[in-house]
């Protein structure tokens, strides 16, 4: 290629980039240059471009090779995407802005067919350059991505080579905008027709105003709506019937103006509460539009009575958001408030305190007053709650007795607990009327959004934790802390540990006396679990019971119980050791198991037991979980001839009345009774009287925890029947306990 036509090759090229340039800004400039006729003009020029840069190239090869920097970067800096095949239409050169566009490289588009379709169809003759214009192509990305494309395809021969040059604009932008305005136009238009509809049917009142001015234009329709008489309204006294919640809306329309005529020129709406002629407030929709017309512009539309169908609405979120015994916000308005609250912690970089509060024993009230009354405290604690939960905070009931509020961080590093304390001094006040005869107290567990929790469904993870923590003590508050956490993940390694161990046989049972005080002979045993590792360490129940629990593990540990302590009692028996009662603890989650019967006839049966010879202790709080349904699972275990012994006494929160009602033969004293018998009188009176009371209902008493001669002499002479404790002796295992009943058969064990 000569120097002349060099030169007239590069100044075409600058030429048309130059021209593709302001193509593609004119619309901005020049009115009625359309964004279709910028966008097909800037494309040619482009092709133009591309083509004479590539005849460049084709022309001559020498030429090329010296100035190939120079003719790469312009090929490179062309504003396109531009893809280069050969006669069968293998990909030859993309460039840079095709790879930035779509992250293919050459190499990536030589393994994909669907991009053939930018040349599909072409005129393998030599007879036509521009061979293909305007197809749509949609990419799909290195990313996954779907990249919406027009591309034109020229051909070019120079000296016996052909190249087919294409080059395409990326769309997606302005594809996404007409699909969403497609979707818009037509949302608009049925729109359209139901208020054309709706205005045909009903009435509807027009509301129009020119921009400054101050006065409002109102239909005779609106006229009566809102009970005033005149044609020409100013707009101020519009605005003092609007709802004082809704000013800042109306005030937000009536400051629009000339500029927002082009902004505004489609119809928009407003929803707003405007004092009515009935003088109750009414919702209305104003549906309005911006309009330049030969006098000015003016703002206005119709405006239609939508109370009816808000009211409907305020119906659906009621059922959908309020919980209907108490009247607040029900779990899912607070799983809804709570996201949103947290989102607005972490963007705000401001803090809340996410509270769940639990009426301790809740159940127990519902079971001596009823349901009925039950649900009459439960309102009263809602108010309680929304009383001292004012101002910043959200209340709302989760389920059950538990409530839960969202307590705004004012940074009173107190403020929160200071309002918790007091709502628990109030739900304590509430033991008055029909609930005189209850001790009735809350306990709380709470966390600090968003620093101690990465995420709200968290949050209501380790509140729920913490409150939990707080089951055994009344009237707790309890904050979710790091070590809380840390527990979690211990407990976890416990249950796996402890599953494992349950196959392995590291689980054994050790047997404590009890002794009965009339003869001072052994007249019992108490089975208790022990877990022993390999490596001999023994792990106390208290630390793997509560992990068993809160697992199904619980429900194998205590038939594990149930069934070694029978089998190894009748094996005493077989040897000739006197015949004595085992007891067995059992669980609240085995006691309710609609199977623990069948179960408990089954290891009798297979072990050879007499019923006579075991017992089944239920603490106090397990019993009274459920008042009915443990009566009569508790008879159907008389039945059998099993004996029923009630642990703990005295640790709960009923009344010596269920002693007549619970059908037990031994009622077995807390050790924090014993502990201060030798020191404080009040103990020993009212030891006295709980024996006195067991005695009248010919139920038997037992008292654990001994560990003095002066205890034992004390509840002897206090008519207990028999004792418990390491005075005696303490918990051992099988083969200490046969030699410690043998060498004590028959003797008395105390003075």
């Amino acid at each position: 290629m000569n120097i002349r036509n060099r030169i007239v090759s590069v100044l075409i090229v600058t030429v048309s980039l130059l021209l593709a340039a302001f193509c593609y800004t004119a619309p901005r400039y020049i009115d009625g240059f359309s964004e279709a006729l910028s966008f097909l003009t800037t494309i040619a020029f482009l092709v133009i471009a591309v083509g004479y840069l590539v005849v460049m190239l084709l022309r001559s090869r020498s030429a090329y090779d010296k100035n190939e920097e120079i003719l790469t970067h312009l090929l490179q800096s062309v504003g396109a995407m531009v893809v280069m095949w050969d006669k069968n239409r293998n990909c030859i050169s993309v460039n840079e802005t095709f790879t930035n566009i779509t992250g293919l490289t050459i190499e990536d588009l030589r393994e994909r067919k669907s991009i053939n379709r930018i040349v599909s169809g072409l005129d393998a003759s030599d007879k036509k350059n521009i061979t293909k214009k305007d197809i749509s192509v949609d990419i799909v990305a290195k990313d996954g991505t779907h990249i919406q494309s027009v591309w034109n395809t020229s051909l070019i021969k120079s000296e016996g080579k052909k190249v087919y040059v294409s080059v395409g604009m990326d769309t997606t932008k302005d594809y996404e905008m007409q699909r969403k305005l497609y979707s818009f136009s037509r949302e608009l238009a049925e729109t359209e027709n139901r208020y054309t509809l709706s205005m045909e049917l009903s009435e509807i009142g027009v509301m129009l105003k020119k921009c400054g001015n101050d006065n409002f234009y109102i239909s005779e329709q609106f006229q009566t709506m809102i009970g005033i008489s005149n044609d020409f309204v100013p707009v101020a006294t519009i605005r003092e019937r609007v709802h004082p919640n809704d000013r800042v809306v109306f005030d937000t329309y009536c400051s629009l103006d000339e500029s927002n005529a082009k902004t505004h020129s489609k119809v928009s709406s407003i929803e707003i509460r405007i004092l009515s002629a009935d003088d109750t407030y009414h919702w209305y929709l104003f549906r309005y539009k911006v309009s330049e017309h030969t006098d000015g512009v003016m703002i206005g539309g119709a405006i239609l009575d939508i109370t009816k169908d808000k009211t409907k609405d305020a119906l659906i979120e009621e059922m959908a958001y309020v919980d209907d015994v108490t009247g607040i916000s029900n779990r899912n308005k607070f799983m809804m408030i709570g996201q949103e609250t947290y989102d607005c912690s972490v963007e705000l970089g401001c803090a809340y305190w996410l509270v769940i509060l639990d009426i301790d024993n809740f159940h127990i009230i519902n079971d001596t007053c009823g349901y009925k009354n039950g649900n009459i405290l439960l309102k009263s604690v809602a108010q309680v709650l929304l009383k001292n939960s004012q101002g910043s905070s959200f209340v709302a009931r989760i389920g059950g007795d538990n409530f839960a509020i969202l307590i705004k961080d004012d940074g009173d590093a107190n403020h929160h607990v200071e309002i918790i304390k007091k709502i628990q001094e109030e739900i304590g006040g509430l033991a008055t009327g029909m609930f005189a005869t209850q001790t009735i107290t809350c306990s709380a567990g709470y966390c600090r959004m968003p620093e101690d929790a990465p995420s709200f469904d968290k949050a209501i993870d380790y509140a729920e934790f913490a409150l939990s923590l707080s089951d055994d003590a009344r009237g707790t508050i309890m904050r979710y802390n790091r070590k809380m956490h840390d527990s979690i993940i211990a407990g976890n390694a416990i249950e796996n540990e402890l599953a494992k161990a349950l196959e392995n046989n590291e689980l054994v049972l050790y047997y404590q006396p009890k002794i009965n005080l009339s003869n001072g002979e052994i007249f019992g045993m108490e089975a208790l679990i022990r877990w022993v590792k390999p490596n001999g360490q023994v792990v106390p129940p208290n630390m793997f019971i509560p992990v068993a629990e809160k697992s199904l593990l619980i429900t194998k540990i205590s038939r594990f119980v149930l069934r070694e302590a029978c089998r190894q009692n009748k094996e005493w028996q077989d040897k000739g050791l006197p015949k004595i009662t085992v007891s067995v603890n059992l669980t609240s989650t085995d006691f309710y198991q609609s199977d623990v019967l069948e179960e408990m006839k089954k290891i009798l049966s297979e072990t050879g037991l007499e019923p006579s010879c075991l017992e089944i202790e239920l603490t106090e709080s397990l019993a009274l979980k459920d008042i009915d349904q443990a009566v009569y699972q508790m008879n159907e275990i008389k039945k059998l001839g099993v004996k029923l012994a009630m642990d703990d006494f005295g640790t709960g929160y009923s009344s010596l009345s269920y002693i007549q009602v619970l059908p037990i033969t031994l009622l077995k004293l807390d050790r924090s009774f014993v502990m201060y018998l030798e020191d404080d009188e009040v103990s020993r009176e009212i030891v006295s009287a709980v024996i006195r009371i067991a005695k009248s209902k010919q139920i038997e008493t037992i008292a654990e925890g001994i560990e003095t001669q002066s205890q034992v002499e004390i509840l002897k002479n206090s008519g207990c029947d028999h004792a418990q404790g390491f005075f005696f002796g303490k918990p051992m295992p099988a083969d200490e306990f046969e030699k410690f009943v043998r060498e004590h058969a028959g003797k008395k064990m105390i003075v």
